[in-house]
């Protein structure tokens, strides 16, 4: 059955494949941006998309361009992955992630309540909504105590879906994703930053890779996989929250290492110098209760199986990077 999808935020990471996927099955699907433009699609590395998926502008901190979307596409589902992502940025001003987050997800959900139609809604809320959970791994249940204003506001967002749901009945999920990187994620995030450096060293255009604390422990899947259990989400019988996690713990010294193993080079230099140098600016006290997910009720009801081990997904990104490296020599 073929369905019309609007996908808020389609040009980011998450947005692209989940586009791809949908539009491989054979769905109509509408992307929103802040601003459309001819080079839109171009721009954000997705040319691919071009001409296939319908744009529409939204921008979160203005509630009114997010209900006209929503009532010109009179979708069956969609897919809210809009929002600020850089958590560190939440700390300088909090005013405009929260209202980008919570404040966008309200008027998703309130725009979407309001067509006459029955729609499907998911909303990408996020590992941080745990903090000082207590326990790890983490699961739906897990009590959660967000140590940042992002996380603070990616659990508002969470809330009003539960709320919402059991309130008026309707299909509203809650996908709480953990990492999840891809070659498609910007070099300001740490796993980019790592391959990328990986790659420029392997190239012979650099000669060290500067990072922080390499025991900090994070639970890293591939994009694709976790867009992939999204849909599964949106389309069981039955609405709920669900984790999208490997629930594998892996260090960032394990990062480096697959890195380095990809790109088929040592981690220490021919004269026995580390190609690895520590900032001690950036080395933060150890987690207590790392972010590690449980995925157990998203493999047990959905049937949801990533398909990318993290060795792969470590090796796909030193190969994207790789790439660009040499081709920009």
């Amino acid at each position: 059955m073929s369905r019309r999808v609007l996908i808020t935020g389609v040009t980011g990471q998450d947005g692209g494949y989940l586009a791809e996927q949908l539009l491989a099955g054979g769905d109509e699907v509408i992307g929103t941006v802040r601003a459309p433009t001819a080079q839109t699609f171009a721009a954000a590395g997705l040319p691919q998309l071009e001409g296939r998926v319908a744009l529409l502008p939204a921008d979160l901190l203005v509630p009114e361009t997010v209900r006209a979307a929503i009532a010109a596409t009179q979708p069956d589902e969609i897919y809210h992955l809009a929002a600020p992502t850089f958590v560190p940025d939440s700390w300088e001003d909090p005013t405009e992630v929260v209202a980008a987050v919570a404040g966008g997800t309200a008027a998703v959900l309130a725009a979407a309540g309001a067509l006459a139609r029955d729609v499907r809604v998911l909303v990408a809320a996020s590992s941080e909504v745990f903090g000082d959970a207590g326990v790890s791994p983490q699961s739906e249940t897990a009590p959660m105590r967000p140590r940042s204003p992002y996380g603070v506001a990616k659990l508002a967002a969470h809330g009003l879906v539960g709320a919402l749901r059991a309130r008026h009945d309707r299909f509203l999920v809650s996908a709480i994703t953990f990492n999840h990187e891809s070659p498609r994620r910007p070099e300001r995030f740490l796993p980019r930053k790592v391959t990328a450096g990986v790659a420029a060293i392997a190239a012979g255009r650099a000669e060290t890779l500067t990072l922080g604390d390499q025991a900090a422990v994070r639970d890293w899947s591939h994009a694709r996989d976790v867009v992939a259990g999204m849909v599964l989400a949106l389309r069981h019988d039955e609405p709920g929250d669900y984790v999208f996690a490997s629930g594998v713990p892996h260090t960032v010294g394990d990062l480096v290492d697959a890195a380095f193993a990809a790109a088929g080079v040592e981690s220490r230099a021919p004269d026995g110098g580390d190609r690895v140098l520590v900032d001690p600016r950036f080395v933060r006290p150890p987690e207590q209760w790392p972010p590690v997910g449980d995925p157990a009720k998203a493999r047990e009801l959905l049937g949801w199986q990533p398909r990318t081990s993290f060795e792969q997904l470590v090796g796909e990104m030193v190969a994207a990077d790789l790439e660009r490296a040499c081709a920009s020599r």
